[in-house]
């Protein structure tokens, strides 16, 4: 009702009517300050957790990176631009930080006290990254009005900042692993940095008055575009965008401090050094810019230049890839990158079948190289017959091609050798865990560059190791001549052990990490003959865990598909209680039966609660199903024609195998998940009566409102209609009568899962009579980080348990 309306209600009775029925019929809408959960939970979401490593390129040092345990949500309300499919913090010029480090130490791999790295005050560090000689270690700081770079002398720990403001507005996310904006050349001595450009001036001023209306135009070809967020929306977007992603490539001088400017300013996506330092490979984005995708779709060239910026080669200039099919690529280059085995090659990856995974064509890809100062044109390298999905290089010049059947889920790995047809390596369904051979040990180069590690004739592979027992890490040695391979290490049965990096050529030492149920995790030399060599003693951040027991739980469904849990039981757990249960789980779509029914995960690790965690209810006295099986089996194109059948078969196969142990009260589980898990909670709830009450994180309900497919979803909403409408639970919002509570941050940037999904379902369920809390999260994304936002959604999930599942009647 306008002002004009209630100050004139005689004269519009229509709106007095508006606001009598919006009176009585108001949610209960609370607007109160953040909530903590119990104290059992507090002391142990308080605790700080133990550094992760980075072992220098040099095998001598190790870096421990102390990452905040949850900032403050006075760090996640600073002001960020939402633009391109990037949110930039205009202060620091550099992504809205939601995690960072705030210590950092060296520590010598033997016999070497760990040396504390003085850091500026308040650090916000993220993208450490070691020079390839292991002398020196560059970071980024956020501070108050810029992104600083600094470098670190090894030997002395002693760090101290460049004279450079970085731009670090598009990087990708993270902490450690996060894309940095700066390069280490191969000098080891000099830094590639993308740099604000100096004298740019203030930032574009909003207009007061819009200079007209946001209009889009389809030029009737289909153009299918998935429900991206955080895109610019106007003019004046347009122009923030522009200010803030402009770059200017410099060479800072680590010793001196001298800057070199590269070229012109430009918005720069990627700027890679080639291994013997004379080039860099260049990604820039141009103009015109989209409102429907992100930078990264964007028109953009892709060229070689030499270190006065000077074109050398124009690998391709690609128009806005608005074109591209469901599930498939860019027509064009893509991918293009360095060959690291080779002084100055560009390799890159081009579609013959249009981009389009449908088309039948005998080859989907092939493999292109260019060799500067060698040929005028790029040459092909191989083709492959399913989707290139990732090339890597060994330091004798053979090349590992690995493609992708999608129909299949099929992976081939194939060695290029320069000298006759490929050779196949490797061949499994990708969903097959038990027969995946592990991937290769790579090296880092004197130039920086990452190399498969070879010893002779030899290659090193690690993977998981998993089995029907669980995950035990291994490294392998294998044949290259004949494909045979010998087990170099395995984890033990009773621990959880995993490798970590090669100490010696031959992989008779290595650094692997150890851990139990008991013992937290720390890292160790391991040698052919002789113990463990320790390296780390990080302590047990929360001894009062280490009562809590786990175990692995298999069962089938009546189906026949094999199915697991693990069963987590309380601290203070007695024999013979039946306790209230928590289920929380993640639909997966599989191929068949035997790979849906594989085991993953270990009960050997060090138990660690940290964040939003589900395990948290252990602390409140339930039993925790957690990673049930929630396999939906068939063909890739039809797989969702039976998802309601198949994860309610599989919701009550797990809760009867829980009540047939004894350690659970049947009547009395709850379920829950997060994102693709809450759908799956919302649907369970309303087709099913199994469960006495659900959590749903930041899910979407709705799918008619991701027309372009979910998930594995291949069909639009237009060839699959009926799949769309009963596998929303927005559509049964009207069958949904057991208590569910939904969570979402205000700020979701995840694609699918805006947060109107959740209030619309929220306003769906309470409208038609349903029991529902909505908890709006106020500038939290997809996941959530702010200390106070992580304490209220532990207190809402307890809450919500405790009185629906735990004290139910």
């Amino acid at each position: 009702m306008t002002s004009l309306e209630a100050a004139n209600p005689k004269c519009y009775p229509h709106a007095m009517n508006r606001f009598f029925l919006a009176t009585f019929s108001l949610p209960l809408v609370f607007a109160g300050s953040y909530q903590k959960p119990p104290k059992a939970i507090l002391d142990v979401l308080n605790a700080q957790g133990s550094p992760t490593i980075s072992v220098s390129p040099t095998r001598t040092h190790l870096l421990l990176e102390t990452v905040t345990n949850n900032p403050t949500i006075a760090d996640i309300a600073k002001p960020m631009l939402r633009l391109a499919g990037f949110r930039i913090d205009a202060a620091t010029n550099g992504r809205h930080l939601t995690s960072y480090i705030t210590a950092l130490a060296i520590k010598r791999l033997v016999a070497g006290p760990e040396m504390r790295i003085a850091l500026p005050p308040n650090a916000k560090i993220t993208t450490p990254r070691w020079s390839a000689d292991g002398k020196l270690i560059a970071f980024a700081n956020a501070a108050d009005s810029a992104t600083e770079l600094w470098v670190v002398d090894v030997a002395t720990a002693k760090a101290r900042k460049l004279p450079i403001a970085v731009n670090a507005a598009t990087e990708s996310a993270g902490v450690g692993q996060a894309t940095a904006p700066f390069d280490w050349l191969p000098d080891q001595q000099t830094l590639l940095v993308k740099a604000v450009p100096t004298g740019r001036g203030n930032p574009p001023a909003e207009p007061i008055e819009p200079p007209g209306p946001a209009i889009q135009e389809s030029s009737g070809k289909a153009a299918p575009v998935r429900t991206n967020q955080d895109m610019l929306r106007n003019p004046y977007d347009e122009e923030l965008f522009q200010y803030y992603a402009v770059s200017q490539l410099v060479l800072v001088d680590v010793e001196s401090g001298k800057i070199t400017n590269v070229g012109k300013p430009a918005i720069h996506l990627s700027v890679d050094s080639s291994p013997d330092g004379r080039y860099m490979l260049v990604t820039r984005i141009t103009k015109p810019f989209s409102y429907l995708y992100p930078a990264t779709s964007f028109p953009r060239t892709v060229e070689i230049l030499d270190h006065s910026g000077k074109p050398v080669y124009t690998v391709a200039n690609l128009p806005l890839a608005d074109r591209v099919p469901i599930e498939g690529v860019s027509t064009g280059p893509r991918s293009a990158r360095w060959m690291a085995n080779e002084q100055a090659t560009v390799v890159w990856t081009e579609a013959l079948d249009g981009g389009n995974p449908k088309e039948k064509v005998p080859h989907r890809d092939k493999l292109m190289v260019y060799r500067i100062g060698q040929s005028k044109e790029p040459t092909e390298l191989t083709k492959t017959e399913h989707r290139l999905q990732s090339v890597a290089f060994t330091d004798k010049g053979a090349a590992w091609v690995t493609d992708y059947d999608r129909t299949k889920k099929w992976l081939r790995t194939v060695a290029l050798n320069g000298n006759g047809d490929p050779r196949q390596l490797f061949s499994r369904n990708s969903q097959d865990r038990y027969k995946n051979p592990g991937v290769p040990v790579l090296k880092t180069t004197g130039s920086g560059q990452r190399l498969i590690q070879t010893n002779g004739k030899y290659v090193f592979l690690h993977g998981e190791g998993a089995s029907a027992k669980g995950d035990r890490p291994f490294l392998d040695r294998m044949d290259t001549e004949t494909l045979k391979t010998e087990r170099l290490f395995q984890s033990s049965e009773d621990k959880f052990e995993d490798f970590v990096a090669l100490f010696s050529d031959d992989g008779s030492r290595i650094l692997i990490s150890r851990e139990s149920p008991t013992e937290p995790r720390n890292y160790f030399i391991r040698e052919a003959s002789g113990p463990l060599i320790a390296v780390t003693n990080f302590k047990d951040p929360a001894p009062q865990l280490r009562k809590i027991k786990q175990q692995l739980v298999t069962y089938k469904r009546p189906d026949g598909v094999p199915l697991s849990f693990t069963l987590y039981l309380p601290p203070d757990y007695q024999s013979g209680t039946k306790l209230p249960a928590v289920m929380w789980a993640y639909p997966r779509e599989f191929n068949d039966a035997d790979t849906a029914g594989q085991v993953s995960g270990s009960t050997r690790k060090f138990t660690t609660i940290t964040g939003m965690s589900h395990l948290f209810f252990l602390l409140q006295g339930y039993a925790i199903l957690d990673n049930a099986s929630m396999p939906v089996v068939g063909d890739p194109e039809t797989v969702n024609n039976t998802y309601l059948e198949q994860i309610t078969a599989s919701a009550k196969a797990a809760i009867d195998k829980a009540a047939e142990l004894g350690f659970v009260d049947p009547n009395r589980v709850g379920v829950g998940g997060h994102s693709y898990g809450a759908f799956m909670t919302a649907n369970l709830l309303a087709h099913s009566n199994l469960f006495k009450a659900g959590i749903a994180r930041s899910g979407a309900y709705n799918r008619t409102l991701t027309p372009f497919g979910f998930q594995s979803e291949r069909r639009t909403f237009w060839e699959a209609p009926e799949i769309y409408g009963t596998m929303s639970p927005f559509m049964s919002a009207h069958k949904l009568k057991t208590p569910i509570l939904f969570i979402h941050g205000e700020a979701d940037n995840n694609q699918g899962t805006f947060p109107i999904q959740s209030e619309r379902m929220y306003q769906a369920v309470r409208g038609n009579g349903g029991t529902a809390r909505l908890v709006m999260l106020p500038h939290e994304s997809h996941g959530y980080s702010a200390k106070e936002s992580i304490e209220h959604v532990l207190y809402e999930m307890v809450t919500w348990f405790d009185k629906y599942v735990k004290n139910s009647q």
